[in-house]
């Protein structure tokens, strides 16, 4: 049984006031799209962005949903879930909004997401594994030391943020 790790309250932050604003600006209007922090080592800037999290108010997802589809927009659900839409009402549950850390060492596929090899050797069909974009959906995404990311990444993360979409295709796979 893991603990979950222990969150410095937002609040007890101390300074940082532009940092804080910024944050709360962005959880406001997501259409901001984003904040850049940079600061010296020991400036709290993972500790505001893990803190912020517990701010924010729980979401409703579709259950069982990878992309964390939102039951109260039917027009913006993904492939899954308009499968499912057609038995009747989408199935919902409330959870807290994610935040995601990006590791730096994360591969093209971890972020974006691949094919599900085992599923194809053993079923014989193709189906897409999700990456780190939809599993932070409707979340938040941390990207700790961004200068150390691989180019080609940094340019996938700039895309579907200001497109709000993200559109991977692999082996004959669209989604």
């Amino acid at each position: 049984m893991s603990l979950p790790r222990p969150v410095y309250p937002f609040t007890a932050i101390v300074g940082q006031e532009r940092l804080k604003r910024a944050l709360l600006l962005n959880a406001v209007n997501s259409r901001i799209g984003g904040v850049l922090i940079r600061g010296e080592k020991g400036t709290a800037k993972s500790t505001a962005v893990r803190a912020l999290a517990r701010l924010l108010p729980a979401i409703t997802v579709v259950e069982g949903c990878p992309y964390s589809c939102s039951p109260a927009q039917p027009a913006g659900i993904c492939q899954i879930c308009q499968g499912r839409a057609g038995d009747g009402v989408l199935p919902e549950m409330t959870r807290p909004t994610r935040v995601v850390e990006l590791p730096v060492s994360a591969s093209e596929d971890r972020v974006v997401g691949s094919l599900d090899l085992e599923h194809a050797i053993t079923e014989g069909q193709r189906r897409f594994d999700p990456g780190l974009l939809a599993q932070v959906n409707r979340g938040l995404l941390y990207v700790d030391e961004v200068n150390l990311l691989d180019d080609h990444l940094v340019d996938l993360l700039l895309d579907a943020a200001a497109m709000g979409v993200n559109t991977v295709e692999r082996e004959g796979v669209s989604i």
